[in-house]
């Protein structure tokens, strides 16, 4: 969404805070450990903004494509990982037109980008059709029935954020999206938005897990 270009070169600056550096270990374990991701996997990452994801995949070894329609955040991840000493194709491409043949992948990543694709369905089906035969799409979302997703969701957040164009789902309705293919799913970052900072850490985390719903989940489907 151009929507993104306007908060480009503030997008990052959320992971260098404690919460921020947090929830993206935790998200990003959470992703990888159902992903599997392995050196030599072509991997395809739909909504990289500023290449989080893609850069991490790369570091792991893989053959990684970052798609996004923001070009400012492009313009950043193509600058993150060449200081990174990775190499990424980035491309302007949107969730819908996947400009490659069928089946080119080994797997597709789409990562708090789905609450802003109005139809994830159609989207979803373009993954399925650009992974191979047995390969993996992973979409990861903040959930609707949390702590995290009612402050995204709050009047007072979605005023001024990019989140007034954004749709949260829960676990449950982002499996919904399609059936065919389901293998499993997960939550995490059961930390609260409003945490101290002393408790921000696994010990908590592993504590509320038992009780509260995960801020941010994953779907793994395999086609």
């Amino acid at each position: 969404m151009a929507v993104f270009n306007g908060i480009a070169e503030q997008y990052d600056q959320w992971y260098t805070s404690p919460m921020g550096s947090f929830a993206d270990r935790v998200e990003t374990e959470l992703a990888f450990r159902l992903f599997e991701p392995k050196k030599g996997m072509k991997a395809l990452d739909v909504g990289c903004g500023t290449g989080n994801y893609s850069i991490k995949l790369a570091k792991l070894g893989c053959r990684v494509t970052g798609a996004d329609i923001s070009d400012k955040m492009l313009v950043i991840a193509r600058d993150k990982a060449k200081k990174e000493g990775v190499a990424v194709e980035f491309v302007d491409m949107d969730a819908y037109h996947l400009d490659f043949e069928d089946e080119s992948f080994d797997g597709v990543i789409c990562m708090t980008a789905i609450e802003f694709i109005k139809r994830p369905n159609e989207a979803l089906e373009e993954f399925f059709r650009v992974v191979r035969k047995g390969g993996r799409v992973l979409v990861g979302t903040i959930t609707r029935d949390s702590a995290w997703g009612a402050m995204y969701m709050s009047e007072e957040y979605r005023q001024d954020s990019v989140f007034k164009h954004a749709t949260l789902r829960t676990l449950d309705e982002l499996k919904g999206i399609r059936s065919e293919g389901f293998v499993r799913g997960g939550e995490c970052l059961f930390i609260p938005p409003c945490a101290k900072e002393e408790d921000i850490g696994m010990e908590k985390e592993n504590e509320l897990s038992k009780t509260e719903r995960g801020g941010f989940a994953c779907a793994l489907w395999i086609k």
